[in-house]
């Protein structure tokens, strides 16, 4: 094989006593798509960033097409060709599609910018993603997976030599995830170099020519055929033997907890929903993005007004008109953006546990700080997080962010507890504890809607399966027929 494109050698990184990184040696290859394995917490990002002059190695060198490399910032590392696609997205609102592709480097004409030429080349790329958008249209309003698109739009305009990769389709469903490989493919074809980092591991078998594994900031496993089996990869990622993924889906019981009726969207987003959700049971809602997913569930938490329809809980119609109204009935809702809707990042995990039960914590109006201590105390043990109560939220890996939004609801004894993509983002270790809580709930009698993009999970996790397209209830499938192929057909009519 050719000279690699990037060496790194000794690369290590310390932030103050913690260790994030150590001793790692890494060679990426021109038309190389190389995947980046680990659990969160494992050096994946901090190892990017130092790619991507973010961030200053403690120790190590690194050479760029054979010379020393030590970029300073990351508009040093893009001048060289190297682009990093964070997994968080990082597009202004206020601004065109446009105007953030182009961001920084305006084309110029005559001393000004060039905004023809700027609008032109931006539809070109979005256009080569399948995004039929105008370049001209504010970013704000548009969906996650329509910035994520945007924001790979802007890497590709930057002609990369070496391409970063963050969870780029942590947000995409599959059409739009087969326009991304299929750009993928092409710059490989070109003699890019890709470094892609997912946890989504029939990807890395459809995408990447080979596996670099990660393991508490070191380089542990090196598997030159993308092909080997996933038991094999996730062993070398978690350190220990994975007997199982899913836990067992325990039997619901005959009483119907939650029914929709003939539910429509405000906004058009679903149109004549139908199903019902019995005691202990788990019930996934499947469909491509744009389906109406999202919209659905918001609208039984409370969140979205509806035009049409009911919603009944143990027999009572409801008359929900704010998540408020939802959460005093006990409907509770894990949201997508668990950083954004989910967290307030900057403050404690015991506080934000508490903000959604402060009810409990609190005597004729006044707030006990033992109590609340107590009471966060007791959820973090109980769901596992990796933490102490005065830990900020954004010191939290992925994994441990989202079991604090799950225990701050579910300490409230909800009587239905929806779940909107539970595990983007998060490593497989990780995902194996959010599928036993959910399983959990549903042996105490929980009723359960889990909403997901990854299919495998669906499949995994449900009794019974919701398919939505184009806003339609498509079918219902149950366990025993619900395959890839059965969910996939109703979901494309």
């Amino acid at each position: 094989m050719s000279e690699p494109i990037l060496s790194l050698r000794g690369i290590s990184k310390s932030y103050g006593p913690l260790q994030v990184l150590r001793n790692v040696d890494l060679d990426i290859h021109a038309g190389e798509v190389v995947a980046l394995l680990g659990e969160n917490g494992a050096g994946k990002s901090t190892l990017s960033g130092i790619i991507a002059g973010s961030r200053p190695p403690s120790e190590g060198s690194m050479t760029w097409m054979g010379r020393p490399y030590a970029p300073a910032s990351p508009r040093e590392a893009i001048d060289k060709g190297v682009v990093l696609i964070h997994q968080e997205l990082k597009l202004l609102p206020e601004l065109t599609i446009a105007e953030n592709v182009f961001i920084g480097r305006w084309p110029m004409k005559g001393g000004r910018v060039d905004r023809a030429a700027m609008v032109e080349r931006a539809q070109e790329q979005l256009a080569r993603l399948n995004l039929r958008l105008p370049a001209t249209r504010k970013v704000q309003g548009l969906s996650t997976a329509q910035q994520q698109l945007v924001e790979i739009a802007k890497a590709l305009a930057l002609d990369a030599k070496l391409l970063i990769l963050d969870e780029p389709t942590a947000a995409l469903g599959g059409a739009e995830t087969e326009a991304l490989f299929e750009q993928v493919r092409k710059l490989r074809a070109e003699g890019v170099g890709i470094i892609y980092i997912s946890h989504r591991m029939e990807e890395i078998r459809q995408i990447t020519d080979r596996i670099v594994v990660l393991r508490d900031g070191e380089h542990v496993a090196d598997f030159a055929d993308s092909a080997t089996p996933v038991r094999t990869v996730v062993e070398s990622m978690v350190g220990r033997s994975l007997e199982r993924m899913f836990p067992p889906v325990p039997t619901p019981k005959a009483r119907t907890v939650l029914e929709v009726r003939g539910l429509t969207g405000a906004n058009g987003a679903f149109r004549d929903a139908n199903f019902s959700v019995a005691e202990g049971e788990i019930l996934g809602i499947a469909g491509l993005v744009g389906a109406g997913r999202t919209e659905l569930v918001r609208a039984i938490a409370g969140a979205d007004p509806v035009s049409a329809g009911t919603i009944w809980l143990d027999g009572r119609e409801l008359a929900l008109r704010s998540p408020a109204d939802a959460i005093a009935e006990g409907i509770v809702m894990v949201p997508e953006d668990r950083k954004l809707q989910g967290l307030v990042v900057e403050h404690g995990i015991g506080e934000n546990i508490v903000y959604a039960n402060l009810d409990k914590v609190s005597r004729g109006g006044w707030i006990s700080k033992s109590a609340v201590r107590a009471f966060a105390d007791g959820a973090i043990a109980r769901f596992g997080v990796k933490g102490q109560a005065g830990q900020p939220g954004s010191s939290l890996s992925g994994g441990n962010q989202q079991k604090v939004v799950i225990a701050k609801w579910l300490a409230r004894g909800p009587r239905v507890v929806i779940l909107d993509e539970p595990t983007r983002g998060i490593d497989v270790g990780a995902r194996s504890g959010i599928y036993d809580i959910i399983a959990g709930l549903a042996r105490e009698g929980v009723a359960v809607i889990v909403v997901s993009s990854d299919l495998e999970e669906v499949l995994g996790v449900s009794n019974r399966i919701v398919v939505l397209a184009q806003g339609r209830q498509a079918g219902i499938l149950n366990r025993a027929e619900a395959n890839d192929v059965s969910v996939m057909e109703l979901a494309t009519i």
